[in-house]
């Protein structure tokens, strides 16, 4: 079953207070590249998030975004910076003994108020439980990427597989349509020759010879073959696991070079129009393929 490389999911754990968010959003891509976007508190765990994804998912740009708040009352932390006091204080010394006359007032609050003096910090992470909180929350957005990926890819399959049945059909008609071809060619052919010479029979040994080197010429067998054969592997592997996209977009290569050589050396309109239905198939199918992990 193949993985659509298209998907949204989120993750969201909630503990003590604390609260951790991941959102995981995937797009097309040629290889696996991961964006993170985190606050500078979770920076440490970056690459273990890489590792994470890159174990699940082989292809695709996933935008990471993490979100954290940490609301438990020992959250933050205020500190008293002692020494920056004293300093305040050794100058309020100075200018009293330089100015006498000032009312001493200076109290608690009023020092708890000196610029500096209080700051508010947060306090020190738990980085064990914010890390286990990270990989619960990665862990269920990749489940519903993946969840995602997975029913968009079984649409791609069943939309790729009306199409491989409509190509199998055009080309039994060719098939059927290819021996008629020569068949025609003589006839036309022996017309022509007998309207130069003027009702005459032409030389059977030499009409004969033109035509066998028309069908030569102009066989398709080989590649009506070759085609059937890259439309058997596409079916079977687009029923594999794993990531396969690169695999089918070379198989959908090979049909599209297939169907241009038929086209190409087959003198016959309906042939020719049936080529034209094939190959705006497999540029759909292309179009699909493109999304396939």
């Amino acid at each position: 079953m193949p993985y659509s490389m298209t998907g949204f999911g989120r993750g969201i754990v909630s503990r003590d207070g604390r609260e951790l968010q991941v959102e995981l959003k995937s797009v097309n891509h040629r290889y696996l590249d991961v964006s993170v976007r985190m606050p500078r508190s979770l920076n440490a765990f970056e690459d273990m998030v890489r590792k994470a994804l890159s174990a699940r998912i082989a292809r695709g740009h996933i935008d990471v975004y993490i979100t954290y708040r940490n609301n438990a009352p020992a959250a933050r932390a205020v500190q008293a910076d002692l020494e920056l006091l004293a300093a305040y204080m050794d100058a309020f010394s100075g200018i009293r003994k330089r100015f006498p006359g000032l009312i001493d007032d200076v109290t608690l609050l009023g020092a708890a108020r000196l610029p500096d003096v209080l700051t508010v910090a947060d306090a020190p992470e738990d980085e064990e439980t914010v890390g286990g909180m990270l990989r619960e929350a990665l862990e269920e957005a990749a489940n519903s990427v993946l969840k995602m990926r997975a029913a968009e890819g079984a649409c791609l399959l069943a939309d790729i597989e009306k199409r491989l049945g409509l190509i199998s059909g055009l080309l039994a008609e060719i098939e059927r349509r290819s021996p008629a071809m020569v068949l025609e060619y003589r006839e036309k052919l022996n017309e022509r020759i007998s309207l130069l010479m003027q009702g005459k029979m032409p030389d059977e040994a030499r009409l004969l010879t033109e035509v066998a080197v028309f069908a030569d010429r102009s066989s398709i067998t080989e590649e009506i073959v070759r085609l059937k054969s890259h439309l058997s592997q596409f079916a079977g592997l687009a029923n594999e696991e794993g990531a396969i996209g690169r695999r089918l977009d070379f198989i959908v290569q090979e049909m599209n070079r297939e169907a241009n050589t038929i086209g190409s050396k087959a003198n016959d309109l309906a042939i020719t129009n049936a080529v034209l239905q094939i190959k705006g198939e497999i540029e759909k199918i292309r179009e699909q393929v493109q999304n396939i992990e």
